[in-house]
């Protein structure tokens, strides 16, 4: 879940394990309106026991929405997290992704079982890989089994510790990440498991962009972001800083010290996870699209069936790396089973110093929205919030 080097399919395991007593603060609960007591304990609970810098939920439902929040925007001010702030949503940006290549089916400027090859001739063979044989249904689901460009060692190495400082305003073609993961071998063979690649959504863009003749960040403003008045919402390709309003965003940079150095890694060139992962947006926006886009309203009704209908076993992944447990992903958006057995439906994202969930109901109607400003807590911290919000036995 993520568009970034350090924190990919493959590494999301060691991430967990990654934890930060040095770096726990004081609770500071934003005021919290009736019936959501037990998110804002959650949030309280990730700051307090946790050691996240800061954590915030939006949750809207038929009462309306509410913002909670715990922790701090900035450790050495204090200043407190606020409703509006701006943050690197990482692979939340599948999602949109996916909608605009959707809504180019439902324009029959493209096919969703086009092969690979057709739109993008001689880029994807060789290695043990054949675009003829890999659809961008496939790119969409991860079932094509193609290398995820993050994992490979060369390229990791130099997302990790000090190399990061020397690395962090480096700039990236799509082509050259594209391959970078074509140089491994395949996971498995295409549509016979599942393997997250953030590969997949360089290769939808690009795409995307052969389909209309535009780039990839035209088609996103032009079709998702300014229909549906995302005003924090945009596409900073090389932009190092983040505009606006926004949280410090807190990093170990992967380090596997039992009481890691934290590092302030706000400031970052993410064309490395571009159309996989480099949205910068905020929960209220979060909030509209992901409601738009389950409540049918982005997509027509044949498109909406195939971004959600059919979704894949993310337990079969052959030589992947493993995913998220309880999950099953379809085009751009997976669902993940609670611990209380209620299924809820969206996406999330990880990249350096910053995690974000945004999931809900499979109308729309009921969702939430979360994002924690460091990168070592992990996806509890995320399943507490949502099981507080989601499961009868815990949310009253």
């Amino acid at each position: 879940m993520t568009g970034t080097p350090s924190v990919n399919a493959g590494l999301i395991i060691a991430a967990l394990a990654v934890t930060a007593s040095t770096m726990a603060t004081p609770a500071a609960s934003a005021d919290t309106a009736p019936g959501h007591p037990a998110v804002q304990r959650a949030l309280d609970a990730a700051v307090a026991k946790g050691g996240a810098p800061g954590m915030v939920a939006e949750v809207h439902d038929r009462r309306g929405t509410w913002f909670g929040s715990a922790g701090v925007a900035d450790t050495k001010t204090g200043r407190k997290r606020q409703q509006h702030e701006r943050f690197r949503i990482g692979s939340a940006t599948k999602a949109f992704t996916a909608t605009v290549v959707l809504q180019l089916a439902a324009e029959r400027k493209l096919k969703l079982d086009d092969t690979v090859e057709k739109w993008l001739p001689g880029l994807v063979q060789g290695n043990g890989y054949d675009g003829r044989k890999i659809t961008i249904r496939m790119l969409l689901n991860h079932s094509s089994g193609i290398f995820n460009y993050g994992n490979d060692e060369e390229f990791f190495a130099k997302g990790t510790g000090d190399a990061w400082y020397e690395h962090r305003y480096d700039s990236y073609t799509p082509e050259q990440l594209v391959r970078i993961g074509l140089a491994k071998g395949p996971y498995f063979d295409p549509g016979k498991g599942f393997g997250y690649s953030n590969t997949n959504y360089y290769l939808a863009a690009m795409i995307i962009e052969k389909a209309t003749g535009r780039t990839y960040g035209q088609e996103l403003h032009q079709r998702v972001i300014r229909p549906l008045g995302l005003t924090g919402t945009y596409l900073p390709g090389s932009e190092a800083k983040i505009r606006g309003t926004h949280p410090r965003h807190y990093s170990v940079l992967f380090s596997q010290d039992p009481n890691p150095k934290i590092h302030d890694a706000t400031e970052m060139n993410q064309s490395f996870s571009w159309a996989a992962g480099g949205i910068v947006s905020t929960t209220g926006d979060l909030q509209r699209f992901f409601r738009a886009l389950l409540g049918g309203r982005l997509l027509p009704p044949a498109q909406q069936h195939e971004m959600f209908d059919n979704p894949v076993d993310t337990s079969v992944n052959g030589k992947a790396y493993p995913w998220i447990p309880d999950t099953r992903y379809g085009l751009g958006v997976f669902t993940q089973k609670l611990s209380c057995g209620v299924a809820v439906w969206g996406n999330g994202g990880a990249t350096y110093g910053s995690w974000s969930y945004a999931m809900g109901s499979r109308d729309g109607k009921h969702l939430l929205v979360s994002q924690v400003n460091g990168d070592w807590s992990g996806l509890s911290v995320f399943t507490d919030v949502l099981d507080a919000e989601f499961c009868p036995a815990t949310s009253r």
